[in-house]
């Protein structure tokens, strides 16, 4: 059972993530800040791009928070293990954008750079508030 659990776990993690990057890109692009279905500008919009780079490393630290809240135990390696998973799909992703342009390199490459410190911070961040 616990193993559903944890499985569960990583799973509202990535729905975090997903769900909370989806609706900020959604009202950005209401907003008229970025274009739906087009690649981010390769120059020119630094500031914008970083700016989506930190709201997507907070939100990863969200939802790595919530794989270790929701952790039957060991909530560190839950929030590492969706790290993981972060990691290897960035990765993934960087090559695919940096292939087709869809973005400048330094965006893509930066969301991999930092998957397993935003994990560890999440999960350091439930352990904080835990009573030892």
């Amino acid at each position: 059972m616990n193993i559903l659990k944890s499985i569960g776990a990583v799973v509202a993690g990535l729905v975090v993530i997903f769900a909370l990057s989806y609706a900020t890109d959604a009202v950005l692009e209401a907003a008229g800040i970025l274009q739906a279905g087009t690649p981010l500008p390769m120059r020119g919009s630094e500031l914008l791009i970083a700016a989506i780079l930190m709201y997507r490393l907070a939100y990863s630290v969200a939802g790595c928070y919530v794989a270790a809240r929701l952790a039957p135990n060991y909530p560190m390696r839950h929030a590492l293990v969706l790290g993981m998973l972060g990691f290897v799909g960035s990765i993934g992703g960087a090559m695919v954008s940096v292939q087709q342009s869809l973005g400048p390199a330094w965006y893509a490459w930066g969301l991999v750079v930092f998957a397993l410190p935003c994990a560890w911070l999440g999960g350091r961040l439930f352990a904080k508030g835990q009573i030892h």
